[in-house]
C-alpha cells in the first residue's frame, strides 16, 4: 500500500478563493435581518473595504507574477492564470449580490426608519435651490475639471478616489473630461424636507451632475457618470540596498496612489463612449471592468452609521469590564508579581495594558521599557507615556514596524515622535515584518531587577481593542522575562537569534515546535490513546501544517479548527480529513485571536500566539507564541474554546464542496459566543460589586453581655 503524502490539489482550497468566501460570510451579516440596520450598514461597508485591499494586494501581486511569466500551480492545483479568472468570477457574483440587497433591502429599511437617500429625480425646487446654493459655495471652489485633448494627455487618477467622467461638445467636437469627487467634502449632503420628522440625504456626486453644466462654460455638457480605479498597492522595497528605511518607505506610500489599473468600477448605465474611453487610457482588460448598480464605493456607509440620533438602530452600547483579577487592586506590579493577569479583549478592557505602560512611565522604579508596535491609533495614549518615559530619562526603546501594510504612514509619524521623545526606535530585521505583541518592563525592587511583560495575540491599539477578539497576559515569570530581554536583543541587532526557555519564535523556531506538538498527537492517536487539536486562529493556508493536520487525522487525531477567515483545509475527505471540522465565526467582533490547544495524553498544554498558520507568520515575520502555565487561567482558555466550539448564532460550518452552511440549532440550546462573553465579564463585574457592597453595609451588632 502506498503511502499517503497528502500532496493531491483536491484537498486544498486556493487562498484567494477561501479569503473570497470570507468576504461573503461577512456579506452575510450584512444580509441578516437579526442584526440591527445601522450594525448592517457597517457590515455592507466593511465587505467594499476588504475588497479594495484584497483586490490592491492579492489580484495586483498574482497579475504582476502573471506579467513577469510565472504562471505555475499553487497547492489547489490553480495556477495564476486560473486563479486570476476564479476570483473574477467570483468577485463579480459578490458584488452583484451586495448592490441587489443594497438596493432592495438596505435603502427601503433606511427610509422606513426616517432616512432618505434621494435622486436627483426627486428633488423640489425648494431643494433644487438649495443645493445650487450650496454647490456654488462649498462645492464649486474645489472642484478642478480636467479635459483630455491632442495637448492634454489623459491625467493621472488617485487609487480609490470617485470621479465623474463627462462627455462634452462644442461644434462637432466630443471632448472626455474628468472631475475628482473631492474627498474633503462629506459624500452625503442633508437638505431641507419641509420639516417633517425624516432626514434626507443627496450624495454628493449627484449635486456635482446636476451642476455640471456650470464647470464647462461654453460646452454643452452630453452625459457625467461616476468612475473609480482600484491601483496595485502592494509596496516592494529592497531594504539590503535602502539606507533609510524610514524615508525609502515614505517615497514608497506616495507611489501606491499611481500604481498600475487594476479594476474600473463605473456605474452600470455609462454611455459606452465614456467606457472605451476609459478602458483605452487605463489599459484595462473587459473583465475587470465592473458594471455598478449604485453609488460607487459603498464605504461611505461607515460614515452614515455614525450619524447622531440613532443609536437604537445599533447593537446596545458595550462597556468592557475591568479583568477579575485586576479588581479593586491599585498597585498592578504587586498584583502582577502574585500571579499571572489574563486578559479577554474586548469583553474585558484593555485599559490595563495602558495602565501598565502609562504607570512605567512615572515609576521612580522603573529603569527601561521596552516594546513592539504594529498598528497603533491614530492618538495612541502608549506612544504618549512611551514618550513621557524618554523624556523623564528612562531607557525607551520601541521596535516600529514600518512596513505594517496600509499603516506605514502612520508609523512613521510616530516613529519620528518617539524618536523626538529620546526613545531609541529600532524597525526590526531586514527582510522580517515584526509582528509579535510584546512589552517589557524592567524595575529595580527591594529584592533586586524583576522584569514584567506583556505578551498578546493583538496590537497595542486601544481602538481596535474594542473592536477586535484577542488574548494576553501580564506576568513577571523569571523565565518568560529572560526570553523577552533575549528577543528584544535580537530585534535590535545586538544578539544571535536566542535559545529561549519558554517563548517560541519565528522564523527560527515556530513552525518545528507546531510540527512537533501536532506530530505529538498523531503518536498517540497511534498508539491508541486519545488526541485532540483544537485551534483558533484567522487564517491557515501553510502546506507544511496542512498536510501535518491531515497525517494526524488519518492516524486518528481529532481537530477542530475555528479559522475566522482563510483555510485551505477541507474537511470530511475520506481516509484524509475525516476527523476535521471547520468552522468560521464572524459577529459583532472581529475574531483576532490566536488559541493552540493539544490534549497530550491528558497533560493538556495551551498556547497564544501573533501567528497564523500562513507561511508568512513561519517564514517571513518575527512572531511569538507563549505557553499558558497558570491552571486558572488554562482552563478559562479551554471554557472559552468550548463555547465557540458551541456557537450555533455567528459560526458557520465548512463541508466537502467549501460550503460555510448554518448550523442546525433545533432541540439545541441557541449559543451566541460572543454575547456570552460580554455576559460573562459582565456577571464577574456585577459578583465583585455585590460582593464589595455586602462587606461595607454589614451591619453592626449590638454587643449583649
Amino acid at each position: 500500500m502506498v503511502e499517503n503524502t497528502f500532496d493531491n490539489p483536491l484537498y486544498f482550497e486556493n487562498r484567494e478563493l477561501s479569503w473570497l468566501e470570507f468576504n461573503q460570510r461577512v456579506l452575510d451579516e450584512a444580509k441578516n435581518s437579526d442584526n440591527p440596520l445601522f450594525e448592517r450598514l457597517k457590515f455592507m461597508s466593511i465587505v467594499s473595504s476588504n475588497l479594495d485591499e484584497f483586490i490592491m494586494v492579492r489580484l495586483a501581486s498574482l497579475k504582476e507574477q502573471l506579467n513577469v511569466g510565472i504562471n505555475k500551480p499553487d497547492i489547489a492545483g490553480l495556477t495564476q492564470k486560473q486563479q486570476i479568472k476564479k476570483i473574477s468570477l467570483r468577485t463579480h457574483k459578490l458584488v452583484d449580490e451586495q448592490y441587489s440587497h443594497y438596493k432592495r433591502s438596505i435603502v427601503p429599511l433606511l427610509k422606513t426608519k426616517g432616512i432618505n437617500l434621494i435622486h436627483t429625480k426627486d428633488l423640489n425646487e425648494k431643494q433644487k435651490n438649495y443645493l445650487e446654493e450650496y454647490f456654488t459655495e462649498v462645492i464649486y471652489p474645489v472642484l478642478t475639471p480636467l479635459a483630455v485633448d491632442s495637448s492634454r494627455p489623459f491625467p493621472l487618477i488617485l487609487n480609490k478616489s470617485l470621479n465623474l467622467a463627462i462627455l462634452i461638445k462644442r461644434n462637432a467636437e466630443e471632448v472626455f473630461a474628468t472631475v475628482q469627487v473631492p474627498a474633503v467634502l462629506s459624500r452625503f449632503i442633508e437638505i431641507p424636507n419641509n420639516g417633517n420628522k425624516h432626514t434626507d440625504f443627496i450624495l454628493l456626486e449627484d449635486v456635482m451632475k446636476l451642476f455640471m453644466q456650470r464647470l464647462f462654460v461654453g460646452f454643452k455638457v452630453i452625459c457625467t457618470y461616476p468612475y473609480r480605479i482600484t491601483r496595485n498597492a502592494d509596496l516592494t522595497i529592497d531594504e539590503e540596498d535602502t539606507q533609510d528605511l524610514l524615508i525609502e518607505i515614505e517615497k514608497s506610500v506616495k507611489k501606491r496612489k499611481w500604481g498600475e489599473a487594476i479594476r474600473l468600477e463605473v456605474a452600470y448605465d455609462m454611455d459606452e463612449r465614456l467606457v472605451n474611453i476609459l478602458k483605452e487610457s487605463l489599459s484595462i482588460n473587459n473583465k475587470d471592468i465592473y458594471y455598478i448598480n449604485g453609488p460607487l464605493d459603498l464605504t461611505f456607509l461607515m460614515k452614515l452609521y455614525d450619524l447622531k440620533g440613532f443609536d437604537h438602530l445599533k447593537y446596545d452600547r458595550y462597556n468592557p469590564s475591568t479583568p477579575l483579577d485586576l479588581l479593586g487592586e491599585e498597585d498592578i506590579f504587586q498584583v502582577i508579581r502574585k500571579r499571572d493577569v489574563f486578559l479577554h479583549h474586548p469583553y474585558e478592557s484593555f485599559t490595563p495594558v495602558v495602565s501598565l505602560v502609562k504607570r512605567a512611565a512615572r515609576d521612580d522604579k522603573v529603569l527601561a521599557i521596552k516594546q513592539t508596535l504594529y498598528r497603533v491609533s491614530g492618538e495612541s495614549p502608549i506612544i504618549k507615556a512611551l514618550a513621557e518615559a524618554a523624556e523623564s530619562g528612562k531607557q525607551v526603546t520601541v521596535l516600529v514596524e514600518l512596513k505594517a501594510r496600509f499603516d506605514e504612514e502612520n508609523n512613521i509619524q510616530w516613529a519620528r515622535r518617539l524618536e523626538k521623545s529620546g526613545c531609541h526606535v529600532i524597525y526590526g530585521l531586514v527582510g522580517l515584518k515584526t509582528h509579535c505583541k510584546i512589552t517589557l518592563i524592567v524595575r529595580m525592587e527591594e529584592d533586586g531587577i524583576r522584569r514584567y511583560v506583556h505578551l498578546g495575540t493583538g496590537n497595542y491599539n486601544d481602538i481596535t481593542a474594542k473592536l477586535y477578539t484577542d488574548m494576553g497576559i501580564l506576568t513577571c515569570n523569571e523565565k518568560i522575562g529572560a526570553d523577552t530581554s533575549a528577543v528584544f536583543n535580537t530585534l535590535s541587532g545586538y544578539s544571535e537569534p536566542p535559545k529561549l526557555n519558554k517563548l517560541t519564535m519565528a522564523p527560527i523556531g515556530l513552525r518545528k515546535k507546531f510540527m512537533m506538538l501536532i506530530e505529538r498527537e498523531e503518536s498517540n492517536a497511534i498508539l491508541g490513546k486519545k488526541a485532540k487539536i483544537i485551534v483558533k486562529m484567522n487564517s491557515i493556508c501553510d502546506p507544511g501544517i496542512m498536510k501535518a493536520l491531515y497525517k494526524a487525522s488519518s492516524a486518528g487525531v481529532e481537530i477542530e479548527l475555528i479559522v475566522r477567515g482563510i483555510c485551505g483545509i477541507i474537511p470530511c475527505i475520506e481516509g484524509v480529513s475525516d476527523n476535521i471540522t471547520v468552522r468560521s465565526i464572524v459577529g459583532r467582533y472581529l475574531e483576532h485571536s490566536r488559541i493552540f490547544y493539544f490534549y497530550n495524553d491528558k497533560d493538556e498544554e495551551i498556547y497564544l500566539s501573533s501567528a497564523d498558520w500562513m507561511p508568512r507568520n513561519l517564514n517571513r515575520r518575527v512572531e511569538l507564541m507563549f505557553p499558558i502555565e497558570d491552571q486558572r487561567i488554562k482552563q478559562r482558555i479551554i471554557d472559552i474554546l468550548k463555547i465557540m466550539l458551541k456557537d450555533n448564532v455567528k459560526a458557520k460550518t465548512k463541508n466537502r464542496e467549501g460550503e460555510y452552511l448554518k448550523i442546525n440549532k433545533k432541540g439545541k440550546k441557541v449559543i451566541n459566543s460572543q454575547e456570552y462573553f460580554s455576559r460573562f465579564a459582565q456577571n464577574i463585574m456585577k459578583e465583585y460589586t455585590v460582593e464589595k457592597e455586602h462587606d461595607i453595609f454589614i451591619p453592626i451588632k449590638k454587643n449583649h453581655k
